[in-house]
């Protein structure tokens, strides 16, 4: 199997090796401070054997034991200049201050330089300025006492230095901040994309599980009035029996019909696309209600108003108005009755009451852990509206739905 990706950018290769070679270190520190410190310590040793340091010393008659003494005070501290960089530069001033005072001059004084730039890389910025005293009394000490050279010549050759190591420090740290930031951000992001992918699943198993609700639940209903009714018919009335089992097939096939185009919209498949049909909506009211009555369940409707609603708000009072129904034919008993008014107003409001007549409890014989009322809910939050859902007030019997869909906002 051939390997079709594109070649990884140089950039992003040295990112990742950098990011790589950051967290080893942080791991294990001494494997890079031990070499370090050691270079250094070599360097400064080889200052004083090799007699390099005679070339800019001003007394050349230092003894062995004090210069060895001088490039070891200078250079070993370094192994811990990235954990305690001002204990570090503040136990090397004494030795260049007797490097200074002796006139030896090593040049293992500089690196009081290198934690300069981690004091500027590690610590507030406010601490560079007693580091900066500190590193310059050794200066000001040796042109007092040697007086070779211009005190500007002096003292501005090391305040450029001192400058130039925190510009350094100061740059890494702000390049260190603003990549740490970067992959903050980064992260933040990764996961609010995660937490807006389960949000968008969640709401699309609430959307699932309302369709299949409506779909199933009413349409049950409905195959199960008719099934009671032609029961009864059947002893007295076959011709009615029959009509009953007719209406039984022809809602199944419709429930059938429904849930498989729900289906097919789930699929993943590419070759085929699903079988696609718009949502019902207030014109599919009257066959809605034909099947309601064919189970059994007298209906009669009101309106006020001409209806002229987008297709999202038909679809939220056509399945209000399925729920109630099917749970009347579920709840509502053999004698019940059930009445729906409708009123449109401008600018897409519309109210919509739906009562029966049913002889049920508080609680209308819905249980609380059901997805009817739920379901209804949600779908009038969609539209910022409301819904009431309850038993009429005394002496009234029976149930009663009340939505309301206030004005679209403009766009």
């Amino acid at each position: 199997m051939t390997d079709n990706r594109a070649p990884e950018p140089l950039t992003e290769y040295a990112q990742r090796l950098a990011h790589r070679v950051r967290a080893f270190d942080g791991r294990h520190p001494l494997l890079w401070d031990l070499p370090f410190t050691g270079f250094w310590v070599t360097a400064a040793l080889i200052d004083y054997t090799g007699g390099g340091w005679r070339h800019n010393a001003h007394q050349l008659d230092a003894p062995g034991w004090l210069l060895l003494t001088l490039s070891l005070g200078l250079s070993v501290p370094l192994l811990w200049r990235r954990t305690h960089p001002a204990a570090v530069l503040a136990a090397m001033v004494p030795f260049a201050v007797l490097n200074a005072w002796t006139g030896a001059a090593l040049q293992a004084a500089l690196l009081q330089l290198v934690l300069v730039y981690h004091l500027a890389l590690r610590r507030p910025l406010r601490d560079l300025w007693w580091a900066t005293a500190l590193v310059l009394v050794p200066v000001v000490l040796s042109a007092v006492r040697h007086g070779e050279g211009t005190w500007d010549q002096q003292i501005g050759s090391q305040l450029m230095s001192i400058t130039v190591a925190a510009l350094i420090g100061v740059t890494v740290r702000t390049r260190r901040t603003y990549t740490e930031a970067l992959e903050d951000r980064a992260r933040r992001l990764e996961t609010e994309r995660d937490q807006q992918a389960q949000l968008a699943t969640a709401a699309e198993r609430a959307r699932i599980a309302r369709e299949m609700h409506d779909i199933i639940g009413h349409n049950l209903s409905v195959i199960t009035g008719l099934a009671d009714g032609g029961r009864y018919a059947a002893a007295k009335s076959p011709e009615r029996a029959a009509q009953a089992l007719d209406a039984i097939a022809t809602t199944s096939r419709q429930a059938l019909t429904e849930l498989r185009r729900l289906l097919d919209v789930l699929r993943e498949e590419e070759q085929q696309q699903p079988d696609l049909a718009p949502q019902p909506g207030l014109t599919d009211l009257g066959r809605l209600l034909d099947g309601v009555r064919s189970a059994g369940l007298p209906v009669s409707t009101t309106v006020h108003g001409s209806p002229c609603l987008p297709p999202g708000r038909q679809l939220t009072v056509y399945r209000v108005i399925q729920e109630a129904l099917t749970n009347t034919l579920k709840h509502g008993g053999p004698e019940a009755t059930a009445h729906i008014e409708l009123s449109y107003e401008e600018k897409a409001a519309v109210t919509v009451t739906i009562t029966d007549t049913g002889s049920r409890g508080d609680t209308g014989g819905i249980s609380r852990n059901g997805r009817g009322l739920p379901g209804m809910r949600e779908r009038t939050a969609l539209y910022g509206g409301t819904l009431e859902a309850g038993p009429r007030p005394q002496p009234e019997q029976g149930w009663r739905v009340r939505l309301r869909l206030p004005e679209e906002s403009p766009q």
